[in-house]
């Protein structure tokens, strides 16, 4: 019988993740109060997104409610869902599209509808939420939990989900404002890089396929003949926002490949068939 072998969860330090998140809010305030600067902030909210057909307004939505997510959900009661490690919430989020979808829709219809200016105010009342309760106790206790729809979460552990949405969908944002400086914090990329990788590992476990995320992330996945010592036959590199796209769906892997912003050798270091893990 074969064994299982259970991954560890790896911890992510609660003060990192709390100065991380804090900075990450602050770069996306930016690039809001930026764009409602811009002569052009009316179009620029009309811009499309590589998010299908949301626009740049419905982005903003989307990311103002994701930063009021825990604030609005800290004085609700327990609803007694069965536990959610972060892994998991990476593998089932995505079942949770459509919901998402038309929670942002709705948003952007009725809250952000408004002009530039008023987009603006509204992103600055959620990021100033979230910034409170990052400075108030109720983060510090390691036993406080928190409702989602796919289950209960610590709130250290959901901080760590809202990295994961300030970087990804920043990322998005400086896509569709073609902001090239935009300022992502180096423990938020190494924190989502992190929790990307030990993702594919835990959904095509294996040791057959390295890994490298230089300089945050190494883990081994695939099935196949597992690599004990020396060079690894397949390995994978690529830098961190390279991979959170990958990892995300923002980018396949043929034209990573094809940009050189992929290395990949070895007859089994294609992995397309395993993305993206975060759907």
């Amino acid at each position: 019988m074969a064994k299982t072998v259970t991954r560890k969860a790896r911890g992510y330090d609660p003060a990192k993740v709390r100065a991380a998140l804090a900075a990450e809010t602050e770069a996306v305030r930016g690039a809001v109060r930026r764009l409602a600067a811009d002569p052009a902030a009316v179009a620029l909210l009309d811009r499309p997104t590589r998010l299908g057909d949301w626009r740049v307004r419905e982005l903003v939505a989307h990311l103002a409610w994701q930063l009021a997510w825990l604030p609005e959900q800290l004085g609700q009661p327990l609803e007694g869902r069965a536990p959610l490690g972060l892994t998991a919430w990476v593998s089932g989020v995505g079942s949770l599209a459509d919901w998402l979808d038309a929670g942002t829709r709705e948003r952007a219809a009725v809250v952000f509808a408004g002009p530039p200016a008023e987009v603006a105010a509204y992103f600055d009342r959620a990021a100033d939420d979230l910034l409170e309760v990052l400075a108030g106790p109720e983060v510090l206790d390691p036993e406080r939990r928190v409702e989602l729809r796919l289950g209960s979460m610590t709130v250290a552990d959901l901080l760590v989900t809202r990295l994961v949405e300030t970087v990804v969908h920043g990322d998005d944002l400086a896509d569709a404002l073609e902001l090239a400086d935009f300022p992502h914090d180096r423990f938020a990329l190494a924190s989502v890089s992190r929790l990307l990788a030990d993702s594919l590992a835990e959904q095509v476990p294996g040791g057959s396929v390295e890994l490298r995320v230089p300089p945050f992330a190494v883990v081994q996945a695939v099935p196949g003949p597992k690599h004990t010592r020396g060079t690894p036959p397949n390995v994978v590199e690529t830098e961190p926002l390279c991979w959170i796209r990958l990892a995300t769906g923002r980018l396949d892997w043929a034209t990573a490949v094809d940009r050189a912003e992929v290395a990949a050798s070895g007859e089994r270091s294609d992995l397309s068939a395993f993305l993206p893990v975060l759907r």
